[in-house]
C-alpha cells in the first residue's frame, strides 16, 4: 500500500518553530480581518453568556447539586431540601484556565465528586470533597469518570488510558475500573479487554448492583453486573452481538435494558440471574435515548422528531402517561434516587429548567429562560437518495429568513437536539436564521440511521447536509454552515464536494487528514465509526471523501477555520494542515489558533473572545450588522 506524501507533516509538530510561526502569522491575519465587528460582539455575547447555564444536575438526599457556567466562570451549588443555596466550589478557586467538566455525589450527599482540567485537556484531576466541610479529601489525576460509591468511605472509578498501556499491558485508547480506598487504587475490573474497548459503570439506584457497559466503538457493547461491593462476582448480563445495549437499573431481582438489536430505535427488556430475557416494551418507532426508574415505574427519554418527550411505563409495559414540553427541547443528566428523579430541560432559548418528578408531582426546581418572540419551525427535505431529513429553523418571528447559520454533526451516534448556546441569540436576534440538521450518522431516529452515516456510508451524511443547504439557497437565501469535531469534518467535506454551494463555511476543532487521523492523539478510537486507514477496502472510501485530500484548484468561498492548542483528543494539525492546503489554492481561508484551549471547552472568558470571532465571520459574509440587542430572561 503506497504511502501518500503528506507536505504539511511537520505541522504535527506542535512544537515545531515553524509551526509557531505559522500560528502566530495566520492568528495576526484573522484578528485584522475580525476584529471590528468582534469587539462589538464580544460584548453582546457577554449577556448571554451572563445567564446561568446549567452543565448537568444530580438528585440526593441532601438535595439538589448543579453543575453551573457563567460569564465568568464553572460554579457547583447545592440546593437543599429546605431551600438553602450552599455555593460549594468554583473554578476560579482552582486556577484562572480551569474548567468543571462533571459532577458525581452518593447517594446521601454528603461527599461530592467533580473533574476539572486546565483550559480544556481531557487529562485533568478528579476531586471529592466532603460537603459539610467544603474540603477536598481525595484527588485522582487522568482522565477519570464515572464515579461509583459503595458507601461513603470508598468508590470505584473509570479511567480512561489515553497514553499509556493498562496496568495488564493493553495498549491505548482503552479503560479500566479500579477501587479507590484510604487513597490506595486497586484495578478490579476490565482486564485482558483489549484496545478501543471502553467502559460505563454505574449503580443500581438502590444502591445493590453494579451496572457496567463494555463497548467497541458505537455500535457494540455488552452489559455486566453483580454486587456492587463484589467485583470478582460482576458477570456478562446480556449484548456482546453487533448491536449496542444500555442499562437501566436493577429492580427486583432483575436488570432492565434497552436494546437496539436488530438496528432498532431501542426496546425495553429485562434479564434474570439466570439469563432469562424478557419484553418490557417493544420498539415504538422512536428511540429511546436513556431511562431510569421511579420507584417501579421506568421513566424514559425518547425522541419523537429529535425533540425529547418523557413516558413512564410500568413494568408489564404499559405506557401510563407522558411528560411533554411547551416547545421542541433536549432532555439530559436524568437521575433517581429512586423516589424522585432529576432531570433538565433546554431548548435554544432556554438555557435551562431542572425538573423534579416524583409519584405524584412534577416541578421545576430552577430555570432560567430568554424571554423574546422567537420561533421554531421544522422542515423536512430530501436526501439525494431520498431519504427524508428533519432539521429545526430558529428564528425570530418576523425575520426574513434570507441570512442561514446551519449547524450539522452526523456521527457517533450523537443526536442533534434543541439546546441553548449562546452564540445563536446575537446573531438570530439581528434577522438571522439558525438551522440545526438532524443528518444521518447521528441517533435521531434509531441505531440503523447512525449506521447509515457510518464507515462506508459517510457519504450520505454529506448528502443530507447538502440537501439541507440547498433548501435555503434555493429559496434565494445566503447560507453559512458551521460544524465542530467531526461536525469540523462534515463542513469540510461539503466545502472540497461543493465549493459553489455554500457563502461560508465555519470549521471548529476538526478531524480532516482521514488518512492519519488514527495516528494523531487518541484517533485510533474512531477506527470503529469512521474506519481504519490502514486496511486497504476501507481506505478508498476514506481517501474519497478525505478534505485534506480532496482540496482542489477551483474557486473556494470564505473559510473559517479554528482550533485550540489544549486540544488533546483532536489534534490541532487536523486544522492548521487543511489551512495550508487551502491557502496553496488562494482560497479565502482565516486560521484561529487559541492558545487557551481544548476540545472539552475553555473558560467562559476565552469562548466569548472564540464566538466573538465566529460570529464575526458569520456577520461579515451574511452582511449582517452586529447592532445591539436586548435582553429579558426569568
Amino acid at each position: 500500500m503506497a504511502e501518500l506524501i503528506d507536505p504539511y507533516e511537520w505541522m504535527e509538530n506542535l512544537s515545531d518553530e515553524r509551526v509557531q510561526k505559522f500560528i502566530d502569522d495566520e492568528n495576526k491575519k484573522t484578528s485584522k480581518a475580525l476584529s471590528d465587528f468582534s469587539v462589538k460582539l464580544k460584548n453582546e455575547l457577554i449577556k448571554y453568556y451572563s445567564l446561568p447555564y446549567l452543565i448537568s444536575a444530580l438528585v440526593t438526599e441532601r438535595g439538589y447539586f448543579f453543575l453551573i457556567r457563567d460569564a465568568k466562570q464553572f460554579k457547583v451549588k447545592l440546593i437543599e431540601r429546605s431551600g438553602k443555596v450552599i455555593d460549594l466550589i468554583a473554578s476560579k478557586e482552582l486556577g484562572d484556565q480551569v474548567i468543571i467538566k462533571w459532577i458525581y455525589a452518593p447517594k446521601s450527599g454528603k461527599l461530592l465528586a467533580f473533574s476539572y482540567s486546565i483550559a480544556g485537556l481531557d487529562e485533568g484531576v478528579t476531586a471529592v470533597m466532603d460537603v459539610e466541610e467544603k474540603e477536598i479529601i481525595d484527588e485522582i489525576r487522568g482522565v477519570i469518570h464515572d464515579l461509583t460509591w459503595i458507601n461513603d468511605e470508598k468508590y470505584y472509578y473509570v479511567k480512561f488510558y489515553r497514553k499509556e498501556k493498562t496496568p495488564d499491558g493493553v495498549s491505548p485508547p482503552t479503560s479500566r475500573v479500579f477501587l479507590r480506598e484510604d487513597g490506595r487504587d486497586e484495578m478490579v475490573f476490565g482486564e485482558g479487554i483489549g484496545t478501543s474497548y471502553f467502559i460505563n459503570l454505574q449503580s443500581s439506584v438502590n444502591g445493590s448492583q453494579a451496572l457496567l457497559t463494555v463497548s467497541y466503538g458505537w455500535t457494540r457493547s455488552t452489559i455486566y453486573g453483580g454486587p456492587l461491593s463484589e467485583p470478582d462476582r460482576w458477570t456478562k448480563v446480556y449484548g456482546d452481538g453487533d448491536f449496542i445495549v444500555k442499562p437501566i437499573d436493577y429492580l427486583n431481582d432483575r436488570y432492565l435494558l434497552i436494546s437496539y438489536e436488530g438496528e432498532s430505535c431501542g426496546k425495553i427488556i429485562s434479564v434474570n440471574g439466570s439469563g432469562k430475557i424478557d419484553l418490557i416494551l417493544d420498539d415504538i418507532g422512536y428511540p429511546v435515548i436513556d431511562a431510569t426508574t421511579l420507584k417501579e415505574i421506568i421513566v424514559a427519554n425518547y425522541l419523537v422528531n429529535a425533540s425529547s418527550k418523557i413516558k413512564l411505563i410500568e413494568l408489564s409495559g404499559k405506557v401510563i402517561d407522558e411528560v411533554a414540553f411547551n416547545v421542541p427541547g433536549t432532555v439530559s443528566s436524568l437521575n433517581s434516587i429512586g423516589s424522585e428523579v432529576l432531570f433538565k430541560y433546554e431548548s435554544f432559548s432556554i438555557p435551562y429548567r431542572a425538573y423534579s418528578l416524583s409519584s405524584n408531582d412534577l416541578r421545576i426546581i430552577d430555570s432560567c429562560e430568554v424571554n423574546g418572540s422567537y420561533v421554531i419551525d421544522e422542515e423536512w427535505v430530501k436526501s439525494r437518495d431520498g431519504t427524508s431529513i428533519h432539521m429545526f429553523i430558529f428564528r425570530k418571528r418576523n425575520s426574513v429568513g434570507d441570512k442561514v447559520l446551519i449547524y450539522g454533526y452526523g456521527g457517533f451516534s450523537i443526536p442533534l437536539t434543541p439546546r441553548s448556546a449562546p452564540y445563536v441569540l446575537p446573531f438570530v436576534n439581528v434577522g438571522g436564521t439558525y438551522v440545526v440538521a438532524n443528518i444521518r450518522g447521528g441517533s435521531e431516529f434509531g441505531e440503523k440511521w447512525h449506521r447509515m452515516g457510518m464507515r462506508e456510508n459517510k457519504q450520505n451524511v454529506f448528502d443530507d447536509f447538502i440537501a439541507c443547504i440547498e433548501y435555503f439557497k434555493n429559496k434565494g437565501a445566503k447560507v453559512v454552515a458551521i460544524g465542530r469535531s467531526n461536525g469540523g469534518l462534515l463542513v469540510a467535506a461539503v466545502l472540497t464536494q461543493r465549493p459553489d454551494l455554500l457563502d461560508g463555511a465555519v470549521i471548529g476543532y476538526p478531524v480532516i487528514d482521514m488518512m492519519k487521523f488514527h495516528k494523531l492523539y487518541i484517533g485510533r478510537a474512531w477506527v470503529p465509526e469512521y474506519g481504519d486507514p490502514d486496511d486497504p477496502k476501507d481506505r478508498v472510501f476514506l481517501l474519497k471523501y478525505s478534505p485534506y485530500h480532496n482540496v482542489r484548484n477551483v474557486k473556494y468561498p470564505p473559510v473559517f477555520i479554528y482550533t485550540g492548542l489544549h486540544d488533546d483528543r483532536v489534534h490541532p494539525a487536523h486544522a492548521l494542515k487543511f489551512t495550508a492546503k487551502l491557502k496553496e489554492v488562494n482560497a479565502p481561508v482565516l486560521l484561529r489558533v487559541e492558545t487557551s484551549s481544548g476540545h472539552s471547552g475553555a473558560v467562559p472568558e476565552v469562548k466569548i473572545r472564540e464566538e466573538a470571532d465566529i460570529l464575526s465571520f458569520v456577520f461579515k459574509v451574511l452582511d449582517m450588522n452586529p447592532g445591539r440587542s436586548t435582553i429579558s430572561s426569568d
